[in-house]
């Protein structure tokens, strides 16, 4: 997706007045990406990155600068945000936050090899210890997952769309909320809840950075793990569910478990994570329905057909599987 708002060169060098990183040679938009607005920029003596917040408070913001800082002191390999004159992290160009960058070299893998797999979760493993007890004061800031988050912004879906499908598909899913067991014994922490390709960068077949910290929030430290075991057969897809019968074995565990397997190596499981990893999975399940609600018939849609799939397996035969 190409950039929401454009920055003219005169725009980028008003910008880079506040800060001393050299006179603006070129800067060209980022079109990756769906949220934020973002340019590359070089300068004589830099090379950046330049993201514009288009739906971000200041504070929100600011705990994603934060972390990245706390992250940069412990050696974790993340984005570096620069400072302008004045000692801020945060620009605000026509009322909204803006943040610069040092530029990571590296290369966006689509398809991962079995080595760069197990470097990512390593560093996902890694970032949950450090994240564990990491404290923000800003954290009421972000959208944090959590049950009662999830159930206002279904509600605010279902009122956006405001049809009978709508209102029908809100009742199904705050009664599958209900069914969802998250005791307190599972430990949170922050989640970059974000793995997707183009958020890893790699070097020489060697995990370079996480970045894009853009949806990073407190929740439950497995939630970041789900997102990347996949228990469903990939021929089992969003665009593929409605050639399935719900007689059909969907199921593959094969690398849900070389993932379970490898992330343990680093952050050992508790059983209580064991035994609610088929939450978390569902909870998952459930955050994706939030963002594709106006999606599919209540009767039978993708995260339905999804949910019913794990129902029927059952969270004992589910954790077997995985750990049996």
């Amino acid at each position: 997706m190409a950039v929401k708002t454009n920055f003219s060169s005169k725009n980028i060098k008003d910008i880079l007045l506040h800060y001393n990183l050299g006179e603006l040679v070129n800067s060209n938009p980022i079109t990756k990406g769906t949220v934020q607005t973002n340019f590359l920029i070089k300068t004589t003596t830099n090379k950046l990155v330049f993201r514009y917040y288009e739906n971000r408070t200041k504070e929100s913001v600011l705990f994603e600068i934060n972390l990245l800082n706390y992250l940069q002191e412990k050696k974790y390999p993340c984005p570096t945000p620069l400072c302008n004159n004045d000692g801020h992290f945060i620009g605000i160009y026509n009322n909204k936050p803006y943040v610069l960058f040092h530029f990571i070299e590296g290369e966006h893998i689509e398809n991962p090899t079995t080595k760069q797999k197990k470097q990512l979760i390593r560093k996902v493993a890694e970032f949950h210890n450090l994240t564990k007890g990491y404290k923000s004061d800003l954290t009421q800031y972000r959208l944090n997952y959590n049950v009662e988050q999830c159930e206002r912004l279904a509600q605010e879906s279902a009122e956006k769309i405001n049809t009978l499908n709508s209102q029908e598909k809100l009742k199904w899913y705050i009664h599958q909320l209900k069914q969802l067991v998250l005791p307190s014994s599972l430990p949170k922490g922050i989640c970059h809840s974000d793995f997707h390709f183009s958020n890893v960068l790699f070097q020489n077949d060697e995990f370079k950075a996480l970045i894009d910290f853009d949806d990073a929030n407190y929740t439950f430290l497995t939630f970041d793990l789900v997102c990347m075991i996949e228990p469903f057969k990939s021929t089992f897809d969003w665009d593929t569910w409605e050639k399935f019968s719900l007689e059909d074995d969907v199921f593959d565990f094969s690398n849900a478990k070389k993932v379970v397997l490898e992330y343990s190596q680093y952050r050992p499981l508790n059983e209580s994570e064991k035994i609610h990893l088929f939450d978390l999975l569902k909870f998952g399940i459930l955050i994706d329905c939030i963002w594709y609600f106006e999606r599919g018939n209540v009767d039978d849609f993708f995260e339905k057909r999804k949910i019913d799939y794990l129902n029927n397996l059952g969270r004992e035969n589910f954790t077997k599987e995985l750990f049996g």
